[in-house]
């Protein structure tokens, strides 16, 4: 059987058309190559699956990219306390960068990280295509996903929780208290974790004998106006939940204002449970019963991850969940006596 052919910037340029520098500037980052020659060689390293390799001079920069889609909510700032506590342990430092897009990191944030160097990139809440997986790869960016968008892809490491066990321990807790009638607002449909959340809600209630009714499942943004919207609709209904499990604190707080504005008490009127365990949660009025997701924990670990991978290392088991647990608090009880 004929040996493998090693894949080198030489074999890229010439199969591109180019010369061996220009390559090697498309892969460092560098702007002064043009954007069809660029999209030709990047092409050849994704097919081709290139991967560079750097020399033994070659050391950790003390740097650790936390990358976000969005940062609208307490939940990020658990993540970057996370990060920043292994990264003390190893004297580097975290810079966040912000998409504003779920669809993971362009080609102009991996050009300019790779033109700066860092240790790594944890890259959360997004989801990765094989192309942009392929480019990172390509750069020698060692990356770790936490709570990926989607279905993670072979051979990916990433770093999520038990989101379905949460949303069962959830809708449990409520099922036990005596509520049968439990509303679900979850986060976007298409997100991974809010799908296993409401798939541990619906394992819930089946497991108890009762029917899932679809008009008590809603979706939001996982923010405060999305959880007070969709309770007012909640509550709304003719026969309107005794209890709310909301996909997060953040949703919980804003079914907190939407039962207020109607006139409901909780827990007397409104059972309430969240998801996250932010810090807010044990300071809200009532303190809010909610599974704790180990953000802190989560965040740690994949800047572990990622600077193993750096140093050569490969993670074993590439893909992690770690726990959840209910934290029982004031803003659950049991459903009011007609």
């Amino acid at each position: 059987m004929p040996a493998k052919r090693r894949v080198t910037i030489a074999l890229i340029a010439k199969e591109a058309g180019v010369s061996v520098p220009t390559v090697s500037k498309v892969i460092n980052g560098r702007p002064e190559v043009a954007s069809e020659t660029r999209q030709r060689v990047e092409r050849l390293l994704h097919e081709h699956g290139y991967q560079r390799r750097t020399g033994h001079g070659d050391g950790p920069v003390g740097l650790v990219d936390l990358v976000f889609a969005e940062v609208e909510s307490p939940w990020a700032m658990e993540l970057i306390r996370g990060a920043e506590t292994t990264a003390r342990e190893t004297e580097a430092s975290v810079v966040v960068s912000v998409l504003h897009t779920k669809t993971g990191p362009g080609r102009d944030w991996i050009d300019r990280i790779a033109a700066r160097r860092t240790d790594g990139a944890i890259i959360v809440g997004s989801h990765l295509s094989t192309r942009q997986q392929g480019q990172l790869n390509a750069r020698a960016i060692p990356f770790v996903v936490v709570d990926p968008d989607g279905e993670p892809a072979p051979g990916m490491t990433s770093v999520g929780a038990t989101n379905w066990h949460g949303g069962l321990a959830a809708t449990r807790h409520l099922l036990e208290l005596g509520h049968t009638r439990i509303g679900m607002i979850g986060g976007p449909p298409d997100m991974l974790c809010s799908r296993a959340r409401i798939d541990g809600y619906r394992a819930g209630l089946e497991t108890a004998g009762l029917a899932v009714d679809p008009e008590l499942i809603r979706n939001g943004d996982f923010l405060v106006g999305s959880g007070r919207d969709q309770g007012h609709e909640l509550l709304s209904l003719p026969d309107p939940p005794t209890a709310i499990f909301a996909g997060c604190d953040m949703q919980a707080f804003g079914v907190f204002e939407a039962a207020r504005q109607r006139g409901l008490r909780v827990p007397e009127d409104l059972s309430v449970v969240g998801f996250d365990d932010l810090p807010l949660a044990r300071s809200a009025w009532p303190p809010l019963t909610t599974v704790r997701q180990p953000l802190q924990e989560m965040a740690a670990l994949a800047a572990r991850m990622v600077l193993a991978i750096g140093r050569g290392e490969v993670p074993e088991p590439r893909r992690v969940e770690l726990a959840t647990d209910l934290v029982v608090r004031e803003s659950t009880a049991p459903p009011r006596v007609a």
